[in-house]
Formats: C-alpha cells, sequence, structure tokens
C-alpha cells in the first residue's frame, strides 16, 4: 500500500508505541510526550492520558496525605476504573489510615496496598532505621516495594506540584524514574490553584493539618511544621526517595 494512504494510529496506539519502543525508557520519546502534554492544563493531561494509554497500564500512587482528595477527586471524576496504589509502610498515622477509608467511600475509589517484604520490615522495626537511616529505610518500606510492580505498568502518574520542593521545581512533566516513564501531570500547578479547586468542591483535609501537620509521611519522620519543614527533622533529608 502507498505509504501516503496508510492510515494514521490512533492517539493511544501511538503513545503506547512511543512507550514500548523506548528501551531503557528513551528520552527522545520523553520529550516527544512533553512538548505534546506542555500547552494543556492538568486536568486536560489527564484526559489525555487516558485517551493515549488504556487505563490498567496506568500507575497512580496517593499516600492520602494532607491535601490528597484534590487530586483523587481529579482522579476519580476522570477515570472512575483507575485503581489507586496506598504504599503501606507500616509506619502510618491512624488519622491517615482513616482518612483514606473516608475517601474511598466519599469517591468511590478502588484501592490496593503495597508493602514491604515483612523481614525486611521488621529489621527496620528492630534496628529502628527510621533514626539512624532513614533513606534505607524508606528505601525498604516505600521505594523497594514500589519498584516491585512497576513493570506492570506503562506510565506512573504522580500529585507532585513543583511549589512544594526544590527538587519537585526542577521535575518535567514527563521523566524518567527508576525503570518507568512517571507523569508529572499537575508539577505547575500554584499553591493558590489547589486551594481554590478545594473550596470549589468543598474538599477534606488530612485530620491531622488541623492540628499544624502540613506534610503528613509516616509517624516517626513526622513532625509539625509549615511546608515540608516537619519532615525528617534535624536530617538533610527532604524526599523519601520514590520522586529521584
Amino acid at each position: 500500500m502507498n505509504a501516503v494512504l496508510q492510515p494514521s494510529p490512533s492517539p493511544r496506539a501511538a503513545a503506547g508505541a512511543e512507550v514500548e519502543n523506548s528501551a531503557g525508557l528513551d528520552l527522545a520519546a520523553i520529550e516527544r510526550l512533553n512538548a505534546r502534554y506542555l500547552p494543556l492544563s492538568f486536568d486536560e493531561r489527564l484526559r489525555a492520558l487516558y485517551r493515549d494509554f488504556p487505563v490498567e497500564q496506568v500507575l497512580v500512587t496517593s499516600s492520602f496525605a494532607a491535601t490528597s482528595a484534590f487530586f483523587l477527586h481529579v482522579i476519580s471524576t476522570l477515570q472512575a476504573a483507575q485503581k489507586i496504589a496506598f504504599i503501606d509502610t507500616g509506619y502510618h498515622f491512624p488519622e491517615t489510615l482513616a482518612y483514606r477509608e473516608y475517601l474511598v467511600e466519599r469517591f468511590g475509589l478502588k484501592v490496593f496496598d503495597v508493602k514491604p517484604d515483612e523481614f525486611h520490615h521488621q529489621f527496620t522495626v528492630a534496628e529502628k532505621t527510621y533514626l539512624s537511616d532513614p533513606d534505607l529505610c524508606c528505601g525498604v518500606n516505600k521505594v523497594q516495594p514500589l519498584d516491585a510492580i512497576k513493570p506492570r505498568y506503562q506510565i506512573w502518574v504522580s500529585s507532585l506540584m513543583g511549589w512544594q520542593t526544590d527538587d519537585r521545581a526542577a521535575m518535567q512533566i514527563f521523566e524518567a524514574r527508576r525503570g518507568i516513564i512517571k507523569f508529572n501531570p499537575m508539577i505547575d500547578v500554584s499553591r493558590e490553584q489547589r486551594d481554590a479547586y478545594i473550596r470549589e468542591h468543598d474538599l477534606p483535609f488530612h485530620p491531622l493539618v488541623a492540628q499544624g501537620y502540613s506534610s503528613i509521611g509516616c509517624t516517626h519522620c513526622t513532625v509539625k511544621g509549615e511546608g515540608r519543614s516537619g519532615r525528617w527533622q534535624g536530617k538533610p533529608k527532604t524526599e523519601c526517595g520514590l520522586h529521584l
């Protein structure tokens, strides 16, 4: 057949081919995705994602932290079939688990747990690695469990926003991260935009926010504070390692 007369691939087939053919996560393929999604708003980017990729190939993670209702409301509104991965480190606040259950019921979410290997998790408990080596603790209880399921997916979606930390400010919409193409559709959403969306849809904050916690992770590594100042207090660490 004359090449001129050949039908163009569908957007889903074209985007999937970009990822599938990007052995080693080809940077050129990622740049093509960035160029196509950059002009879009965050909700348009998510709509485009679900046109381009089958939902079963999309990995969405949530920590059910301070303002997770924002991201999860958007996802549940655009794609009700999307399953949400919750990394259960074994160190979550009871309030986090209660917040998770509330949002599951309110938004009709489909959530599954991603848990660390029990032997290695118990090592972090016995050795209190959250005090002596928080990087190791996060590696065992967060990074390794998520890395183990990434091969099942083409795209990993996060709710990171650039204003949250200096590291996040440097991130792109699509980027290679630990063996998968990571999608940050909200990376350029401002704090004001986020708060306006929360007010418009009357979304609930994590219950610990009212007590002065701005960023909420595991019990041993979270205290009250503005921004990320309450995480890993007294240590140079600012990220758990999932996004770096």
